[in-house]
């Protein structure tokens, strides 16, 4: 597993999703998030690398089998809106993507069973490296 990065103002708010998700709909909700969680190395937002997806990063992924490409921003769930592409951290595609570099691949499971392979292909936006350390 590859080290993944997240600010010290995601991993924070994130926390406390999950904190606020498990007492809502359970454990089980957050399971995956809350593992990255723990695994993440905390950097200062001025100090994350400009290939880290970070939230409200809009990011292109290639799926390695098919080797179609989609791109998608990483939001909280309020923020959530499919048809803008806009998708929930607690998706398992956002939460896996999420604190990787560009050319990282990351595995999900597929809805149909099975895994689907990603690789980071680039960011098109990222929050911390256009100034926007507010988002």
């Amino acid at each position: 597993m590859n080290t993944i990065y997240l600010t010290e103002k995601d991993h924070q708010r994130l926390h406390a999703l999950v904190q606020a998700q498990r007492l809502t709909n359970g454990p089980r909700a957050v399971e995956a998030l809350g593992k990255e969680l723990k695994r993440a190395k905390v950097v200062a937002t001025e100090e994350i690398p400009v290939d880290v997806v970070t939230m409200n990063s809009i990011v292109r992924l290639k799926e390695l089998k098919s080797a179609s490409e989609m791109e998608i921003t990483i939001v909280y769930p309020k923020d959530a809106d499919l048809a803008s592409k806009k998708i929930s951290v607690l998706a398992p595609v956002a939460t896996a993507v999420l604190g990787c570099r560009v050319g990282d691949e990351v595995e999900w499971p597929a809805p149909q069973g099975g895994t689907v392979t990603y690789k980071v292909e680039s960011i098109l936006y990222q929050p911390e490296a256009a100034g926007d350390i507010y988002l």
